[in-house]
């Protein structure tokens, strides 16, 4: 004979007493049912993943079982809403009803949201190697990039070669580009590129190193103490810079400090000069320094080397002028007994015309 098993009343976790208790059916469904009427309850599958919980929440002890009521009478499991239940956790002989059904999915939706943040702000507080912060903080789509504005998309128009740009001015063309001159870093100090003075059509062409302080103000070239004596030299042997000659640099804008000129600045800026002299047509041209002279005959040799004979210049139509080398006067101010063999020079000049 067969003894009947006493009635029990059905197995429920935590989370769907709390269900029951919100619709009110928890004492209607929790009421033993007749024994004849019961199905077997599926063993629940523990809980393996630990849930996150919501901010001020004490945590239910890793050990402790599902069922276990905390010491205020409350299931353990209020403290620590969960975002998913395995299907095993529900039994299978005991559908939900709609209600509770319902109520589940609402708590699902609104107990997921929670674990998000916390997930998202771990995530940003660890930081990852190599990725800005501006760029983990960020939230929503990336900012569209700044349209460039008319002058970033202008494109600089290709600079033409000093040489092609003056082969076909004029005088007063050639002068425009002069003043205009960005061809070396010399542009940047200058107050005033000096071009040149004197007569035009000329007899002379004088060609200097390059500006002084003095002539770098005054927009002038050999001004000054230099410049006083090179009158007197050319009054000497009965040449005027305001009639027969025509004065200028191989250097169109002064050097910091009065310093050497640079290869560099002396090759952008002599096609200036050579343009000079193919329009000007000198007879003759007298080349005061170093590197003056060394820049029109093409050499490094002393002035020591090159003064004291006649040397010629070819010029772009082929024609051959004559050339003398002397000392430049700002040597002769510092060196006054070099003046007899400049003087000597002058002679040699006068003496080809």
């Amino acid at each position: 004979m067969t003894v009947p098993t006493p009635a029990v009343a059905p197995r429920v976790n935590p989370l769907q007493r709390i269900w029951l208790r919100e619709i009110g059916m928890e004492r209607l469904w929790l009421r033993p049912a007749p024994a004849d009427a019961r199905a077997p309850v599926a063993p629940q599958a523990p809980v393996s993943k630990p849930v996150l919980l919501d901010s001020g929440v004490a945590a239910r002890a890793p050990n402790a079982p599902v069922g276990h009521v905390n010491v205020s009478g409350q299931p353990a499991a209020v403290q620590a809403p969960v975002g998913a239940l395995p299907p095993a956790a529900v039994p299978a002989s005991a559908p939900m009803p709609a209600a509770a059904s319902a109520a589940a999915s609402s708590a699902v939706s609104t107990a997921a949201p929670v674990a998000a943040p916390a997930a998202v702000a771990t995530e940003r507080s660890s930081g990852r190697p190599g990725i800005p912060a501006s760029i983990l903080n960020r939230t929503g789509p990336p900012p569209r990039p700044v349209p460039k504005t008319a002058e970033e998309e202008a494109v600089e128009a290709p600079r033409i070669p000093v040489a092609e740009a003056v082969k076909n001015a004029n005088l007063d063309e050639l002068r425009e580009q002069v003043v205009a001159c960005t061809a070396c870093g010399l542009c940047q100090g200058r107050r005033h590129a000096v071009f040149g003075h004197g007569a035009t059509p000329t007899r002379w062409l004088v060609v200097g190193e390059a500006p002084g302080e003095q002539e770098d103000r005054q927009g002038h070239p050999f001004v000054g103490r230099s410049g006083q004596l090179l009158d007197a030299m050319l009054a000497a042997v009965g040449m005027s810079r305001d009639t027969d000659v025509f004065i200028t640099n191989v250097i169109k804008c002064r050097p910091p400090g009065n310093r050497n000129p640079k290869p560099e600045e002396i090759a952008a800026c002599s096609p200036y000069l050579m343009r000079q002299i193919a329009l000007l047509r000198p007879e003759r041209i007298l080349v005061l320094g170093r590197f003056a002279a060394q820049t029109l005959l093409g050499t490094d040799a002393t002035i020591g080397s090159l003064r004291g004979r006649v040397h010629t210049l070819k010029t772009e139509d082929g024609s051959q002028i004559p050339l003398i080398v002397s000392y430049h006067p700002a040597y002769l101010l510092r060196s006054p007994s070099e003046k007899a063999r400049a003087w000597q020079d002058l002679k040699l000049a006068s003496r080809q015309i």
